[in-house]
């Protein structure tokens, strides 16, 4: 299948049930090892990630009870169950869930675990990054900058960014020689307690 032929990434708005089923260890574990992996079974995504089979099954059908990991049944065999994540790309504003005090905090959870998601990765990357090629060296890492700007403006740079992500993660080509999964991460924070 050409580029311009791949099919739109597949969305998802969390709601407030599916933000209170996601702020949980091991069900982000799941969903995530289902979007970067792509369809698996309850024992192998148990093997993968290091847990047991019969509390993989039970927080997969958590999951799929609101919609967030749903069935393979073409690639299922006899009990043999296998999982795909209903989504690819995930998405939610912190003001969706002010009138909700547990949504509230299942997503100030998950905000959390992807900062220690991102820590844990950057330690990985670090204690491996010699052996990497220097034109990888190069190309991954981190920076930043600083800038004074109203929310309006903010809101319209990040939407920017994701437009040139998504045109990247569209026209890649998993086959190019030297391609590599990478993970990219965009914040943005406040400079509380910082020299402004």
């Amino acid at each position: 299948m050409g580029n311009d032929e791949r099919p739109e990434p597949r969305r998802v708005r969390l709601d407030h049930r599916q933000v209170r089923v996601l702020a949980h260890p091991l069900r982000i574990r799941l969903l995530g090892a289902l979007r970067v992996k792509g369809p698996a079974t309850a024992t192998t995504l148990a093997e993968l990630l290091s847990t047991n089979t019969g509390a993989t099954s039970y927080h997969l059908r958590q999951l799929a009870d609101v919609g967030l990991v749903v069935e393979e049944p073409d690639l299922g065999t006899g009990r043999q169950r296998w999982w795909r994540a209903g989504h690819d790309v995930t998405s939610w504003e912190p003001s969706d869930y002010d009138d909700d005090p547990d949504a509230r905090a299942a997503i100030e959870w998950i905000q959390g675990d992807q900062v220690r998601h991102l820590v844990e990765h950057a330690e990985r990357w670090f204690a491996a990054q010699h052996e990497w090629s220097p034109a990888w060296r190069d190309a991954l890492g981190m920076g930043d900058t600083f800038m004074t700007v109203p929310p309006d403006r903010l809101k319209a740079l990040h939407a920017e960014l994701w437009q040139i992500l998504e045109r990247y993660r569209s026209e890649a080509d998993p086959a190019a020689p030297g391609a590599e999964r990478v993970s990219i991460f965009l914040a943005a924070y406040p400079m509380l307690g910082e020299m402004r």
